[in-house]
């Protein structure tokens, strides 16, 4: 099966003779904080699907354990909800760095006088300006994950971050959510299929840099 360019894979496979064995596939963007995951570029042939019997919920289920995460996976479609007014306006404490800026100290030396409430609207109208929210999306990953359904961040982008113009909202931090991946070694009847834990990485949060 053909996996992007973009995407460095790594398999092991850990086997004890007699007893049972282990896959483990970690699916990680190159460079690293290149996020979000590109699109895989899948064998089209439907001999690389799983099967009904395969798809068994109940089974699949067992088999994540733990790592299922309503919040940021579902089994079936969900619902077209627009999340892209989710937290554009910033939320929690104002950054140390805004909070602690000078405005009465001008580029010539001279000081200005600045009262307590026009102060306090322009660090609120700066913050607001510089804050860059992730904003979240739902992906479909194909049949060939379980759950299919993935909730991908991204970082707003709809304008610059900074002022003046120029800088952007990129990622800074991410977290990794745990997926069942269908995955075949060999060719046609030669081939062996079975699902495989793999590691996925979503946007957690951003931040304005150049």
């Amino acid at each position: 099966m053909a996996l992007s360019q973009t995407l460095l894979v790594y398999v092991f496979l850990c086997v004890h003779l007699g007893v049972s064995s282990q896959h483990y596939l970690r699916l990680r963007p190159s460079p690293s904080d290149h996020l979000p995951v590109p699109d895989l570029k899948e064998d089209p042939d439907p001999e690389y699907d799983p099967r009904e019997q395969d798809l068994v919920e109940r089974t699949l289920r067992k088999k994540l354990g733990s790592n299922f995460d309503p919040h940021f996976m579902s089994i079936s479609s969900p619902m077209l909800v627009n999340l892209s007014d989710t937290h554009i306006k910033p939320h929690g404490p104002m950054p140390n760095e805004i909070r602690k800026l000078d405005l009465t100290e001008t580029p010539y030396g001279k000081r200005v006088k600045v009262g307590k409430k026009a102060r306090r609207k322009f660090l609120q109208w700066l913050w607001t300006y510089t804050h860059c929210p992730v904003v979240y999306t739902w992906k479909d990953l194909g049949v060939r994950f379980w759950p299919r359904y993935i909730k991908e961040g991204n970082c707003f982008s709809e304008r610059s971050c900074s002022f003046p113009e120029g800088m952007s909202c990129k990622p800074v931090k991410s977290i990794n959510k745990i997926f069942l991946r269908w995955y075949c070694q060999g060719f046609l009847k030669q081939k062996y299929c079975t699902w495989i834990q793999v590691q996925y990485p979503i946007i957690s949060e951003c931040k304005c840099s150049c």
